[in-house]
């Protein structure tokens, strides 16, 4: 018989059918390779992109030329611009404002076919020291309620360029399932004075049936009501609302928890198409003279990165309902994921 399932961090039920569960196979194949031959991220093309906000050049190489190792750039095509006014109005009974915020791309690699599996700990730690880096030079600009860093690869994840990369956007409101996130855990807090993503963490490593790396420092496991098949979330065990606040050492040690589970997923499910998105808290600017976010905010949000294999598309029933239906139970999951062996560093 299928079950529903609740989860108490998004508030929102999920569809796990029994008796047809879907196993690794059943899902996509491995991606196609594409060619590097007008890739405009690959090293010796700087020329072809905006020049770098930042740069990790381990040679002391000069901006904007090759010898990078990591590389943030503006998005030629932003969604949203740095530049004007927000000019938040009304439109009749409708709100209207510039399309204002940060649209950027940190480049991973400086060869076309590296994906973020294959860096090495040291090199992905640098990856993250970036996204570090740019949110907190973001949040200076009073204008950016929100830094929302998010990654596509494949096809199926609406990546349009194959060479591997992240994107940083920065939005003037609370994205929704954000605000809702935070309404959450805020709820939680107040009526139990405990965080909800520490109380998740110390539910999931006393099952440890939907665990699938527990290094003492980082958590990485399926969600109870896992929205989609092989949905993991990585947290840190020590409660921290901020992932800028992460020292060096600790973001080498969210590296080497992060690649070892992507991967696990690439072995079990021969290189999937996936997105990952980092959740942290907002920062606390002041607008309308009324701070944007409660003062307890570090006491009862909890930074963590989801990763969302893209192995089955939603059809009218998802889109209409808000349900989702996931064919793969997370301690099934959890289970290939956590017994596969993956090379160390």
């Amino acid at each position: 018989m299928s079950e529903l399932r609740w989860d108490p961090l998004k508030d929102e039920w999920i569809i796990l059918t029994q008796g047809h569960s879907r196993r690794p196979q059943d899902f996509t194949l491995r991606q196609p390779e594409e060619s590097d031959r007008e890739c405009p991220l690959c090293s010796g093309r700087e020329n072809l992109t905006s020049p770098e906000l930042y740069a990790w050049r381990p040679g002391g190489s000069a901006p904007n030329q090759p010898g990078w190792k990591v590389r943030v750039i503006p998005n030629r095509s932003p969604v949203l611009h740095v530049e004007g006014e927000l000019d938040n109005r009304a439109e009749g009974l409708y709100d209207l404002m510039n399309g204002i915020g940060a649209h950027e791309v940190i480049v991973e690699a400086p060869e076309h076919h590296v994906q973020m599996a294959d860096l090495s700990v040291a090199h992905l730690t640098e990856v993250l020291k970036a996204y570090r880096s740019r949110m907190l030079d973001l949040r200076n600009d009073f204008r950016l309620r929100y830094l929302y860093v998010f990654k596509n690869f494949g096809r199926e994840a609406s990546a349009k360029l194959c060479h591997s990369h992240s994107q940083l956007i920065a939005v003037p409101m609370l994205p929704p399932l954000i605000k809702k996130e935070l309404d959450n855990c805020r709820d939680h807090y107040h009526r139990k004075e405990r965080c909800l993503i520490c109380d998740l963490l110390r539910q999931e490593r006393k099952a440890k049936d939907r665990v699938i790396i527990d290094d003492g420092k980082f958590l990485a496991y399926a969600p109870y009501a896992s929205r989609f098949p092989f949905e993991t979330l990585i947290a840190p065990l020590t409660h921290m609302h901020d992932f800028c606040q992460l020292s060096d050492p600790q973001l080498q040690q969210l590296a080497s928890v992060l690649r070892s589970t992507l991967l696990r997923m690439r072995q079990v499910l021969r290189d999937p198409a996936y997105s990952f998105s980092l959740h942290s808290a907002p920062p606390r600017h002041r607008q309308g003279g009324q701070c944007a976010d409660s003062s307890d905010l570090a006491d009862y949000y909890h930074w963590h990165i989801e990763i969302h294999p893209k192995l089955t598309q939603k059809a009218g029933f998802e889109w209409g309902s808000g349900f989702h239906i996931n064919p793969t139970a997370p301690e099934e999951a959890a289970t290939y994921m956590r017994k596969v062996s993956v090379r160390e560093d």
